[in-house]
């Protein structure tokens, strides 16, 4: 429903203008028309929605999805994905490049921006790729691409290995002030791996993935982003190592920011129970110790947002095993409640921690209008009963991807209302 709505009684939380408290939200015209205490009789709004004992958070933004589109979409497509984004309170969505054939051309990226608006009722925006093909061998035309609307480039699924390539990108992404999400993965280092490295894979008897892998280029990538004044953001972060590496680059005034998943700081390689490829994700599931840092720097700020890396397969390809199966996980639609049970009741986030994480400062990196509540701001909204708990069911789920390692977990937290511009695109009263 589009028109003038009425938001009545919620709790607001709203790191944009620091207010948190219970207040009125009035939406009209697809932006947010006042805050505070607000008289139905004065503004005649065309519905009321009681949002008492509901909190209200600007919509999520996520740095991380995987639409799978074109060129998988028996995984994915943008009109089945962005459906799970609004069934996960995501108002807007970053759209990695590695599709078949890779996002390297505004021909491709104009394929996504079309279909986008005719069936996504969420904002989709489109990453491009680093390098033609991601190859890694020769940059994309990164200034075309901008100029088409690109905001960000990535070579996610791996990184660009040769640095004398990455930077001379870097250099001219950062003159034309895009972002560069990076995967951190020195392809040489991995040898076959599919998990974490550690006793647990050499029980099982599989080959491991260590940490030096991720930190070896996250450390070479801030020094190359340093080197040519770009802004980087360092993509689901998993290690110790990477944590710190972050905290260092960013007190010496290096322009990175970075991200975690729920499944890398709630789950461990120790919950993997034996060869259930719902498990394998890229960078793999590590150590109590990797989850304590994670969790740290999410607290202290090191770690400026929390994204999904949402991953959708095919049951039939994710029965293949550790060995056989691709990697990668879903999240859209549990990402809120994972976070919401696993940090904020547990103390680790407060909930204005939890809204910046997920939606403030991933629009203030992305350099996307939302993450705010505050008058003139677009209507874009979540609106959570944090006291409702249920079982995750990926059953349930609107992603065509069923694969979680969460299913069957307990959690808090479901979606009653998702606003984009002003209009209800999920509403579930009855959940």
């Amino acid at each position: 429903m589009k028109g003038t709505i009425l938001l009545k009684g919620g709790y607001i939380v709203d790191p944009a203008s620091g207010f948190e408290g219970i207040s009125d939200l009035l939406i009209k015209d697809g932006i947010i028309a006042a805050r505070g205490a607000l008289s139905e009789a004065e503004h005649r709004p065309d519905r009321v929605i009681d949002a008492d004992g509901l909190v209200v958070f600007p919509g999520l933004v996520d740095l991380h999805v995987h639409l799978r589109d074109p060129g998988q979409t028996e995984k994915e497509d943008i009109a089945s994905g962005s459906r799970a984004a609004a069934h996960g309170g995501v108002t807007t969505l970053l759209a990695m490049p590695n599709t078949r054939p890779p996002m390297d051309s505004v021909s491709r990226i104009s394929y996504v921006v079309s279909k986008a608006a005719e069936v996504s009722p969420v904002h989709i925006l489109q990453a491009a790729s680093i390098t033609e093909g991601m190859q890694g061998e020769k940059a994309t035309d990164i200034e075309a691409l901008c100029a088409a609307g690109v905001r960000a480039f990535s070579e996610d699924g791996k990184s660009v290995m040769d640095a004398r390539v990455m930077l001379g990108a870097m250099k001219r992404i950062a003159a034309a002030d895009a972002l560069i999400c990076d995967h951190c993965e020195d392809i040489g280092m991995v040898a076959g791996g599919v998990m974490n490295e550690d006793a647990n894979s050499a029980r099982m008897g599989l080959p491991g993935i260590s940490n030096a892998v991720e930190d070896t280029i996250a450390a070479r990538d801030i020094v190359l982003a340093e080197a040519a004044g770009a802004r980087l953001h360092l993509c689901h972060c998993s290690t110790e190592g990477s944590v710190r590496i972050l905290r260092a680059a960013k007190r010496e005034g290096v322009r990175v920011t970075a991200e975690v998943c729920p499944h890398h700081f709630l789950l461990t390689s120790d919950d993997i129970p034996g060869d259930d490829a719902n498990f394998k994700m890229n960078p793999p599931l590590r150590t109590a110790r990797d989850v304590q840092a994670l969790k740290e720097g999410l607290a202290d700020g090191t770690i400026d947002c929390i994204s999904t890396d949402h991953a959708p397969h095919t049951a039939d390809e994710k029965r293949k095993g550790f060995l056989g199966a691709p990697f990668g996980i879903t999240g859209l639609e549990t990402s809120a409640a994972l976070t919401y049970t696993g940090l904020v009741k547990t103390g680790v986030l407060t909930l204005m921690q939890m809204a910046e994480k997920m939606s403030t400062n991933p629009a203030r990196i992305l350099g996307v209008p939302g993450g705010s509540l505050m008058e003139g701001a677009p209507a874009d909204i979540a609106v959570f009963d944090f006291s409702a708990e249920r079982v995750i069911r990926p059953s349930g789920f609107f992603s065509k991807g069923k694969n979680s390692p969460f299913a069957g977990r307990t959690v808090y937290g479901t979606v009653r209302y998702t606003f984009v511009d002003g209009e209800i695109v999920w509403e579930d009263c009855d959940d």
